[in-house]
Formats: structure tokens, sequence, C-alpha cells
């Protein structure tokens, strides 16, 4: 899919894509920490840590928007949640980010769009991702199921 502004292109996320999106989001939010280990450490619980990249990247529900040059400029990390909830098929989108709304509103446009493409339900997001100042509106609702959960580490 291309953009006619910026001339910004919308892919499908490839597992040869792990590294240019960690670079990309590593740059984007914690370059500013010098030490090394702390920012290995600051990594280690994102979304966007090499092990969830893989993850998410070969299932084929992420989203890429580069320029004509192949420069990332935003993506999006989600997986399909088969029979969840009473729903058949759901799109979880775990993360987002984008180097302004605009590409953010088309990313978010993108999962959207797909999901009815496909007869998915529903497409689940965060509250961060829900409250992004998007250029469109998106009819967000909020979920009422109240959830919980067991700790299985310590």
């Amino acid at each position: 899919m291309k953009s006619n502004a910026q001339d910004i292109l919308y892919r499908i996320a490839q597992p040869s894509d792990v590294e240019s999106i960690y670079e990309f989001e590593v740059k984007q939010k914690v370059s500013e920490i010098s030490d090394e280990y702390e920012r290995m450490m600051s990594v280690w619980t994102t979304s966007y840590r090499k092990e969830s990249l893989e993850h998410y990247l070969k299932l084929g529900w992420s989203f890429l928007a580069t320029d004509t040059s192949g420069n990332i400029q935003g993506f999006f990390l989600g997986q399909p949640l088969l029979f969840f909830d009473h729903y058949t098929q759901t799109l979880w989108v775990e993360y987002m980010s984008a180097i302004n709304e605009a590409i953010a509103t088309e990313l978010m446009d993108v999962a959207y769009r797909l999901s009815r493409e496909k007869y998915f339900q529903r497409v689940l997001v965060s509250e961060e991702i829900m409250q992004r100042p998007y250029t469109k509106s998106f009819p967000f609702q909020t979920w009422e199921r109240k959830t919980h959960f067991l700790k299985t580490t310590k």
C-alpha cells in the first residue's frame, strides 16, 4: 500500500526486518542512555525487544511504514487472537511507533481496514495506542470485561 502523504509505503513486516525495526526503535527510545548495560536492561521489558519482534513478524500481522529509500518511519506489532472472549477472530495490536501522527493514523487505519476485510470482529489496542492524537477519528470503544492474571514468575 502506498500513501500519497510524504510517499510512505505500507507493507507487511517480514522476519528479515527485525534488526531494522529494533534499530529504529532503540534510536528513538533509548539512544540517550549512554551506558550500554543500562540501555540493554531498559530494552529488555519492551515490546520491541528482539525476541518479541521475531515472534510478531513471523505471524504476518505486523506492518511497516517506510519512505521511498526503505527507511522505517513507523510500525505496529499485531497478532490474531482466535476464539478469544467469545469472538472468532480478534487482532491484538501490541505496540505502535511512528515518527509522526499522520503515519500513526495510517498504521491504525491499516490495522482496522485489514481486520474488517479479513472478517475479524475486533481490533484490541492498549490505552496508550488508543489515546494517540490521530489525524482522523476511529470508533474506539472501552472493553468492559474485567480481566485478572496470575503471575507465574517471581
